[in-house]
């Protein structure tokens, strides 16, 4: 934990107003976690059914759920916590977590504490991690490296309770984020085949029941989220295509690129901006990997054998369509039609590199303490582990100051089953536009027309076509006719709008502040007026 605080410097220092709510996606995030943690107090069984892109239902699969992050920040909504200290609470204790679990993983398998720390730190705090502040599911990849183990334990050991072990901690880490299902599936696939001679000839036949067991418990773990996304797919066409996903693909100067300062501050800048996404591990982490390559580590040993070809898949993978034969594995696995950002999945490389770095400084050091240089064995692994440390930091980061959300969102809360418009609505070309407003609606969980996700249905569309002559009486008559009882008025994107909203029938002010206006709006008085 006090690593997590360090390379977020200086977000410790106010956690309850700094944050990356100057992103869409930190916004959307931060109302993600905050709409689990409602439902889950009110509505459980209704999660899905989320209060953006009203009438929808199932808006919640429009993008991630954040499941079992929102655990974590669930305690701090309903103790009253505001978005932003739930977040940046949550972002620690994932970073934490990853950074924890790989080191018991790697000490486990190597025996090592400064390797398996050494690996944990790359884990947790590395180029991906620490420039995507805004998105939560990047933090939360502590049940990986336990599912990897319980792997471990299943080929080597074949033992019912590890099978139940791999079922339980794969179906933890899917339900983080649907790019970390796609990628734990593919880690653990890669990572069997790896190691062909464990559960082939003899051994299959008591193998592979408990691999299926442990697949079995997983599916039946994620069932019920699964459904969810199906459903919006099925109903929404809610699918990632190909030349979709070659739009989000990975470039090769990905693999240069970083956002370490000591990195981007003196040689890598260009690099960095000609990627679109940063997957460079840092010099030490490289050399200790190869040496481990080179030297033959990482094919005898077959735990490293098996995080080696984890990150060969990975990063293959993530150039996408540019990738032969991609076209391909997008027809025959299905998980891959869900998403778009494959340059994501540089991230197992990341993380290979550390495992491999690990297995390569405890091999350095065994030969050291051998050799009878036991302190300087223990220089060695200071060293290595200050050194990434150091290598990958980002801090002091830049984050933006939030000033809470405007009290004037408190007047929505007091209304029965509001259903509300902010207006001017966004084009749909400018979705991003509403995060705003799905964040305020964290305040009062009014149903919203408005929306911003990873999709964007059709209704939006319809939507903003009718209430684009905002605030004119056919607006007002398309609102009604929408289910809208409430607007919020950004009077200076439309300054006109009091004076109209004055005249207008049916309309009452119910609160204001310098910027926004709350109007209930009822039905239009169409009955005759008296001369």
């Amino acid at each position: 934990m006090l690593l997590a605080l360090a390379h977020t410097w200086p977000l410790v220092t106010a956690p309850a107003t700094l944050s990356r709510t100057d992103s869409a996606d930190g916004l959307l995030n931060q109302w993600i976690l905050g709409w689990v943690a409602h439902a889950l107090a009110t509505h459980p069984l209704s999660l899905f059914d989320a209060n953006i892109f009203f009438p929808e239902p199932r808006t919640l699969a429009f993008s991630e759920h954040l499941a079992v992050p929102a655990l974590f920040s669930a305690p701090i909504f309903w103790m009253g916590g505001s978005p932003v200290l739930a977040y940046n609470v949550t972002l620690w204790i994932g970073l934490a977590l990853t950074g924890w679990t790989t080191a018991l993983v790697l000490h486990q398998w190597t025996g090592d504490w400064y390797a398996a720390v050494l690996a944990g730190s790359l884990a947790a705090f590395n180029t991906d991690t620490l420039t995507r502040m805004a998105h939560i599911q990047a933090m939360h990849l502590q049940f990986l490296p336990l599912a990897l183990l319980a792997l471990d334990d299943v080929l080597q050991r074949g033992e019912r309770r590890d099978a139940l072990r791999l079922g339980g901690w794969t179906a933890l880490q899917m339900l983080c984020s649907g790019y970390l299902l796609v990628m734990t599936a593919i880690a653990l696939v890669v990572g069997a085949i790896a190691r062909p001679g464990e559960w082939t000839g003899v051994r299959l036949r008591s193998r592979l029941p408990l691999l299926l067991t442990a697949a079995a418990l997983a599916v039946a773990i994620c069932a019920p989220f699964l459904v969810q996304y199906y459903r919006v797919q099925h109903d929404q066409g809610l699918t990632r295509s190909v030349d979709e996903v070659r739009l989000y693909s990975g470039v090769w100067q990905n693999f240069i690129a970083t956002g370490a300062r000591l990195h981007f501050e003196t040689w890598n800048a260009p690099w960095y901006r000609e990627a679109n996404s940063a997957a460079f591990p840092g010099v030490l982490p490289w050399v200790l990997a190869l040496v481990a390559i080179g030297t033959g580590l990482a094919w005898r040993d077959a735990r490293a054998r098996m995080w080696l070809a984890i990150g060969i898949v990975g990063a293959a993978l993530s150039f996408g369509p540019a990738l032969p034969g991609y076209s391909l594995l997008y027809d025959l696995i299905p998980i891959l039609q869900g998403i778009r950002a494959v340059a994501r999945f540089a991230l197992l490389p990341l993380l290979a590199v550390g495992v491999l770095a690990a297995f390569s400084l405890a091999a350095i050091r065994v030969r050291l303490a051998a050799g009878g240089r036991v302190r300087l064995a223990h220089v060695a692994g200071l060293v290595a582990v200050v050194g990434v440390n150091v290598e990958n930091a980002r801090a002091p980061m830049a984050f933006v100051r939030f000033e809470g959300i405007p009290a004037v969102y408190a007047a929505l809360a007091l209304e029965d089953a509001a259903v509300v418009a902010e207006l001017p609505f966004p084009e749909p070309e400018r979705v991003a536009a509403n995060a705003a407003a799905v964040h305020a609606s964290t305040r009062h969980w009014g149903r919203l027309l408005n929306g911003y996700s990873g999709y964007t249905p059709s209704s939006y569309v319809q939507h903003y076509l009718a209430f684009r002559t905002f605030p004119d009486p056919a607006s007002l008559d398309a609102l009604r006719h929408a289910g809208v009882t409430h607007i919020v008025v950004d009077v200076a994107k439309v300054p006109d709008a009091v004076a109209v909203l004055q005249r207008a029938d049916g309309v009452r002010l119910i609160a204001t502040d310098r910027r926004r206006r709350i109007y209930r709006i009822g039905a239009r008085d169409t009955s005759p007026r008296r001369p």
